[in-house]
């Protein structure tokens, strides 16, 4: 499982050596390794992943570490095991959606998101197409938001396969591209939803 520690090589507990999370001689659980999101779940790099997979992974892995099973051990797997609760929810809540996985992506290949690194975002072309989408949420009537909608979810779907094709050929400069765009088209998403729901008159 993606959950095996790369260190330390030898028990926390027993000394002897070790290739899981959990010591094969004395059974004791072990601190977490210095592992990356996806392989902690056992998934492999990449930006296109299964969603039902990761699903799987995520609640395979938290059976195995769930604090509840290392109640009646001692202060130090308590602790190693609350560790590694975390740090797979955190794996989770990173990969189970495309922003954020692709953001951790390029994170983990030194290219944070211009504007996530304080850095202004300086593609002409990215911004008047953010400028006319939000022109256009703007002049949408109410009948207009359902056709808006159905033409957003297509963007969405065609940017998040570029992103993928994109990580796939490591064309980072490509990825980059397609996160803003998904970056910006997934806040446009909220807005519209929030523009078509329905208003509560308050007395």
């Amino acid at each position: 499982m993606g959950v095996e520690i790369t260190a330390p090589v030898s028990c926390n507990s027993c000394g002897g050596q070790i290739e899981d999370a959990i010591c094969g001689g004395c059974k004791s659980l072990q601190p977490p390794g210095q592992l990356d999101h996806f392989a902690r779940l056992g998934l492999s790099r990449d930006f296109a992943i299964d969603g039902q997979a990761l699903e799987r992974a995520y609640f395979a892995a938290q059976r195995r570490f769930h604090p509840d099973r290392f109640a009646g051990r001692g202060a130090k797997e308590k602790t190693f095991s609350l560790q590694h609760a975390t740090l797979i929810n955190e794996a989770y809540e990173t990969l189970r959606e495309p922003l954020p996985r692709a953001r951790y992506l390029l994170e983990i290949e030194g290219r944070p998101l211009p504007g996530d690194d304080g850095k202004t975002i300086a593609d002409p072309e990215l911004l008047m197409e953010a400028m006319e989408w939000r022109e256009a949420l703007e002049d949408a009537a109410p009948h207009d938001l359902p056709a808006l909608k159905a033409k957003l979810d297509g963007e969405l779907t065609a940017v998040e396969g570029a992103l993928s094709r994109a990580f796939a050929g490591h064309d980072l400069d490509g990825a980059t591209h397609q996160a803003l765009r998904l970056s910006y088209l997934s806040k446009l998403g909220a807005e519209l939803r929030r523009k078509a729901a329905p208003r509560i008159a308050v007395p």
